[in-house]
């Protein structure tokens, strides 16, 4: 069983930078595929991120390739998600979860844990 606390959302306006955090329990951390996922109003739940358990790989999502950096800290356990030049299209919850089986994903259905979610609200 891991279990994911996301933190780090907020209220920022258009163009500046927010980093979330996501922390997890368990023994096997840096053997996790870690993703970030975001949910915005009215709609589905959608890929942002995921990075490789030596954080040696990093996949994103074509609508936040070069404004967004996922990272890893397997020492600490913590997984981030650095977003600049934020705009209001990435309002939305953002999850961070585990696909434990180790295959990176970019669908809901690849993942086996989920944190709580963090809330990023971007004015304009």
């Amino acid at each position: 069983q891991v279990q994911l606390v996301e933190s780090g959302g907020g209220l920022v306006q258009a163009g500046d930078s927010l980093r979330l955090s996501c922390a997890a329990s368990g023994r096997t951390f840096s053997w996790y595929i870690m993703g970030w996922f975001r949910q915005g109003p009215g709609k589905e739940r959608e890929f942002v991120a995921a990075i490789s358990g030596s954080g040696g790989s990093t996949y994103y999502a074509d609508s936040v390739k070069g404004r967004f950096t996922i990272s890893r800290d397997n020492a600490k356990k913590t997984v981030y998600l650095q977003m600049n030049s934020l705009n209001a299209v990435d309002t939305a919850v953002y999850y961070c979860a585990v696909a434990a089986s180790g295959a990176v994903s970019r669908y809901v259905e690849g993942y086996d844990y989920w944190g709580q979610g963090t809330q990023v609200t971007v004015s304009s």
